[in-house]
């Protein structure tokens, strides 16, 4: 089987502009969780806080006819799409290379602001038209398209769209197309911009956000605290790295996906399981192997004790040896974004040693009963790493990370 290897990573959230200040923040425990900035200040609302990239400017980044093309998803997606590139040192000019190179970019909700924008004008204005760009605005791949197209990159391009599962996923079907010999190489990745006055509003009905902050795992939960931002990541066949010489960040060894096929809402444990064992089978681990994972861990009443419970059928008495934490008390559940900053985080425990923790950590509770790192980073030789990714709709994607080499 083709060896994938991680050669790039790009990241722009609430914690900063690029991948190693979302790295710092976590490591650090440091939020990007802040008072939430209203898309529409007239309007109270009752959502207090959020994970948000604050005063972004897009003219710096894109001329002023191509802004008019993108939505703010769009835009964080080539903004990270650009430092995992110059970070590999990749360069596209090969005809060959360019169509043999996947682009891969998931999100939960696609071009929401430019759709909220345009609903406005058509209900509380009452235009008659709208803007001609509202349809390459909002769609859903329109993240994908736009960096296939500044790359260059030629070969299968396309968006992954399955809720907070949607980075996770788009990560594995790059990989998939990698290994199945359809590309050499793959950028892959998630995006979201979901801060539109209906997103709120649609989050507040559904009571589970937060109104102090994200406390993953913690007695004091009170749900979950949207976030923003976007990550990219190089993927490439082993050998095409090796012969390039390029830095080797991790290997990505192994996927897992499933879906519970039950509720709309509510997890399994057993699916999130399923997705679980298969990426240690995918990537020929043994669970004692596993030195720490990252948890989807929303802090909603619902999620964190199903995950925990699923973590313990996988690995058994292992499951008290292993750190496991959430950093979406530092970057916000970004929904479809969200498995590609966590991400970030299983490559820097890789590659320092350094376990991020789970910040805003209170007091254990005792429906979650496994070693959440609270607070404090920890330093700890790691080997191999899941990331977890639960998404609505009871769908679930987990990768298996492996140091390099290895």
């Amino acid at each position: 089987m083709r060896r994938i290897v991680i050669t790039g990573m790009g990241a722009i959230s609430a914690c900063g502009m690029d991948a190693n200040a979302l790295w710092q923040a976590m490591r650090d425990a440091r939020s990007g969780i802040a008072p939430l900035v209203s898309p529409d200040p007239s309007v109270s609302l009752r959502m207090k806080v959020a994970a948000q990239l604050k005063d972004f400017d897009p003219a710096p980044h894109f001329d002023e006819s191509r802004i008019n093309l993108l939505d703010r998803t769009a835009q964080m997606a080539l903004l990270a799409t650009r430092e995992a590139v110059a970070q590999s040192g990749i360069e596209f000019g090969s005809r060959d290379l360019a169509r043999r190179t996947a682009t891969v970019i998931g999100t939960g909700v696609g071009g929401e602001l430019a759709r909220d924008e345009q609903s406005r004008r058509l209900y509380r204005d009452n235009s008659s038209r709208l803007h001609p760009l509202t349809i390459v605005r909002i769609m859903p791949n329109a993240p994908a398209s736009h960096v296939s197209m500044e790359l260059g990159a030629t070969g299968p391009a396309f968006g992954v769209v399955s809720a907070c599962a949607s980075s996770n996923h788009a990560i594995i079907q790059g990989a998939s197309l990698i290994r199945s010999g359809l590309a050499d190489a793959a950028i892959v990745g998630g995006t979201e911009a979901c801060f539109s006055l209906a997103g709120i509003r649609a989050w507040e009905a559904m009571r589970v956000v937060a109104d102090d902050t994200c406390r993953p795992f913690c007695k004091q939960r009170r749900g979950l605290v949207l976030g923003e931002g976007a990550g990219a990541f190089v993927l490439e066949i082993l050998e095409h790295a090796r012969a390039r010489g390029a830095t080797i960040l991790a290997e990505l060894a192994g996927c897992g996906m499933s879906a519970d096929a039950g509720d709309i809402v509510s997890p399994s444990g057993e699916g999130a399981a399923a997705a679980m064992r298969m990426a240690l089978e995918d990537a020929r681990l043994a669970p004692e192997q596993v030195g720490y994972i990252n948890a989807h861990g929303t802090a909603t009443p619902a999620n964190d004790p199903v995950e925990s419970r699923a973590i313990r059928a996988v690995f058994g008495k292992h499951a008290d040896g292993i750190p496991v934490s959430s950093t979406k008390g530092v970057h916000g559940h970004a929904l479809g974004a969200s498995g590609a900053l966590e991400l970030v985080a299983a490559i820097g425990a890789l590659r320092e040693g350094v376990i991020p923790p789970t910040a805003n950590f209170i007091d254990p509770d005792p429906e979650c009963d496994l070693d959440y790192v609270p607070n404090v980073a920890r330093e700890r030789r790691v080997d191999a790493v899941l990331s977890n990714s639960f998404a609505f709709g009871g769908l679930n994607a987990v990768l298996a990370l492996r140091k390099y080499p290895g």
